[in-house]
């Protein structure tokens, strides 16, 4: 059972998608910053200064007006917490909209690599103008 423990870990498609874990993680943590920190503030100054991430509704409790989301939910309030979602499809859409552009990025590296190693394909050259020129006059010497 170890050694098909051993196989199991020593093929190709295990190790790949470790390290696509690892980097994965890290790459969350790079486009989280660059949502939070940079994106997060222009959605801001675009919208007037809005911050949708503590935008909420009391569904039942007692919450006094102008207390935060997390005061809120320390105290035990039932809410709808709508400002959250939102953030969330945003950082979402900004997250898909990075890996899309990354992939099409690599897709293009890769495919520059592989038009490098392909040979180029010529067209095989037709006859010139002066050998056409003599198959015409030949054609028309056989007529006559």
């Amino acid at each position: 059972m170890i050694n098909e423990f051993k196989s199991f870990i020593a093929k190709g498609n295990v190790m790949d998608m470790a390290v696509g874990i690892i980097i994965g993680a890290a790459f969350t943590a790079i486009v989280s910053s660059l949502v939070g920190d940079l994106i997060n503030p222009i959605i801001g100054l675009i919208i007037g200064g809005i911050d949708f991430s503590g935008m909420y509704l009391v569904l039942s409790g007692e919450v006094a007006p102008g207390t935060s989301l997390a005061a809120a939910r320390e105290a035990g309030a039932a809410i709808f917490a709508y400002g959250a979602f939102i953030m969330a499809v945003i950082n979402f859409l900004i997250i898909a909209f990075v890996v899309f552009m990354l992939v099409k990025m690599v897709n293009r590296v890769k495919d520059a690599a592989i038009a490098k190693e392909a040979p180029v394909a010529t067209a095989p050259k037709g006859p010139t103008q002066e050998e056409l020129l003599a198959d015409i006059r030949d054609l028309l010497k056989a007529r006559t």
